[in-house]
């Protein structure tokens, strides 16, 4: 089993920034994605950044320019700037390996106006 545990969330004023972490542990196949998704109330999740071990990282347009994902062993890091009332949701991290998709359980970011 894995087990993901995030943290750094919390409420900025617009134009601010945070920086969220996701510590994964457990039995971790050696190829695997980490990814964040948040959800904002009555939205569906959407995928907001991701990285492959080693690999490229990708950006939903919403955050490109603005967010940078990176990420140490299975650690994965959400640095996110210039944020904005509109990217309030909660944000989860999550490793995908193929058969295998956890996530962890949530961390809130509240960007007030």
């Amino acid at each position: 089993q894995v087990q993901l545990v995030e943290s750094g969330g919390g409420l900025v004023q617009a134009g601010g920034s945070l920086r969220l972490s996701c510590a994964a542990s457990g039995r971790i196949a050696p190829i695997n994605t980490m990814r964040w998704y948040r959800q904002a109330p009555g939205k569906q999740r959407e995928l907001v950044a991701g990285i492959l071990f080693g690999g490229t990282p990708n950006y939903a347009d919403s955050v490109k320019g603005r967010f940078t994902i990176s990420r140490e062993m299975n650690t994965v890091y959400l640095q996110m700037n210039s944020l904005r009332p509109e990217d309030t949701a909660v944000y989860y991290c999550n490793l995908f390996s193929p058969g295998n998709n956890f996530w962890g359980q949530g961390t809130q970011v509240t960007v007030s106006s």
